[in-house]
């Protein structure tokens, strides 16, 4: 996962600063910032994996000059990158991933190519970005010559002299929209792309619109110019709206804390159980739980309370020793709370399952709780992401461990395992709460997550459930 922000303003570094920031809750690992001005290119990348961003780059921006920039927040690859082209130079950063990488950075080494940026030993991905577009006739014919040479999903921000294109992958599986400055007195605004729209209002921008599936616009001092329109086919990210998207945003017209607050209630619906308080786990289970305590009228409190200086998401970083220390270290407990409740505990999913179990649910028993209802605004994850950079194993996978130890090695046949109505389904989701050591688990099902969100199906990315 990663994010990714551009703008053509005449305050563009201060601008490029601190929207490139709104994305730092997406990736733990790398950020970088490139501006384009009158003395031509400049950038500076800084791993950010042992630090917050603004500390990183707050004597960077402060040097800055130019009136065009891009920047970038990813959990694999150090970018924005510089290229030399045939097109001229240019800035590029993306976000998303290539499952097919390996085989066309082989493709290019047996042509003769090289590669000089590397990401933890292996080919940087935007660098291979850069070099699929770099075979089009134009820059867009580019993009589009990249868009369907790859297997997987990328969004990107391509800034040369003339401007910065912004392209949204072709299927919409992930964000990019537009914002225009607000100018009062009536002079010439500026206009930016991001990955989270949430960047823009305390910047002074207002959200334009959601870039279309496969749709390619230019910024420029002029305005905002469409280069390639978008494609009618859409498949957009469901986790979105329940974990990875910032609560302020607003994807496809859709509020992400509305639509989170839309499971919980859904959640609470037909739930019987007693209890004395909800509790989302902070933070992306806040939203969930709010919607919940407002249609069942039990009332929401903070048993878990997060320490937000030190610590971003706990599900990002790339190794499971990080992300241990992360979640143990970023929840503080209130005894005063905890101690002798029955307990509603709202969270955005259970993924791989230990975090919760290790250091979310030790913590509560350690300190009192009564009793542990653990409600999931999702349905269990049965299949890696093919078009992210976050869960890669099925082993990994909550739902995977209950089945092999239920069934054995299983020959992928999981149809009945997807559907709560049956009993592999129940027998799972309790295999699954014994391991987690809770007195109830209930997952939302697909069907109503799906009402929650508001797209219609068949426009959602779904696969983390069907597989498919």
């Amino acid at each position: 996962m990663g994010g990714i922000f551009g703008c053509v303003s005449e305050q563009c570094a201060k601008d490029l600063f601190y929207g490139t920031d709104y994305h730092s809750h997406l990736g733990t690992e790398n950020a970088g910032l490139a501006i384009f001005g009158a003395d031509g290119f400049g950038n500076t990348i800084h791993s950010i994996s042992q630090a917050q961003f603004k500390s990183r780059f707050v004597d960077d921006y402060k040097t800055m000059q130019g009136d065009m920039g891009i920047g970038a927040i990813d959990d694999e690859s150090p970018q924005p990158l510089l290229i030399r082209s045939k097109f001229g130079t240019y800035a590029l950063a993306a976000t998303g991933l290539i499952t097919n990488k390996d085989d066309l950075a082989r493709k290019f080494l047996r042509e003769g190519a090289s590669f000089s940026e590397m990401a933890g030993g292996g080919v940087n991905s935007v660098e291979l970005v850069a070099k699929l577009i770099n075979r089009g006739d134009d820059i867009v014919d580019g993009i589009l010559r990249m868009q369907n040479a790859i297997e997987g999903s990328v969004c990107l921000l391509l800034m040369n002299a003339e401007g910065i294109y912004a392209a949204r992958d072709r299927y919409g599986r992930f964000p990019l929209s537009i914002g225009k400055e607000i100018r009062p007195d009536g002079s010439s605004p500026g206009f930016a792309a991001a990955t989270e729209a949430s960047s823009f209002p305390n910047l002074g921008y207002e959200l334009i619109r959601s870039l279309g599936p496969g749709e390619i616009v230019r910024l420029d001092r002029g305005g905002v110019r469409t280069e390639h329109p978008a494609g009618e086919e859409r498949h957009v990210c469901a986790f979105l709206w329940i974990y990875t998207g910032d609560p302020a945003s607003v994807y496809e017209g859709i509020s992400v804390e509305n639509a989170r607050e839309r499971c919980g209630r859904a959640m609470a619906r037909g739930d019987e159980v007693e209890a004395d308080l909800v509790a989302g786990i902070p933070d992306s289970g806040v939203g969930h739980a709010i919607g919940y305590a407002m249609e069942s009228g039990l009332p929401y409190r903070r048993p878990l309370v997060k320490y937000t200086p030190g610590y971003g998401r706990s599900y990002t970083p790339p190794s499971q020793d990080i992300r241990d220390i992360v979640a143990t270290m970023k929840l503080n407990p209130v005894r005063d709370v905890i101690h002798g409740s029955r307990m509603v505990i709202c969270d955005d999913s259970i993924v791989r399952g230990t975090q919760l179990k290790n250091y979310t649910i030790r913590k509560l028993w350690d300190n009192g709780a009564k009793e542990l209802h653990i409600r999931p605004a999702c349905p269990p994850l049965m299949f890696p992401c093919r078009y992210a950079s976050s869960t890669r194993s099925v082993a990994e996978l909550a739902a995977h461990r209950a089945i092999r130890a239920l069934d054995g090695e299983t020959t992928g046949n999981f149809e009945e395992y997807l559907d709560h109505r049956t009993a592999r389904y129940r027998s799972m989701v309790e295999w699954i709460r014994r391991d987690l050591n809770v007195t109830s688990l209930k997952y939302i099902t697909i069907e109503k997550m799906i009402e929650a969100i508001g797209l219609p199906e068949e426009q959602l990315c779904l696969y983390c459930w069907r597989g498919r």
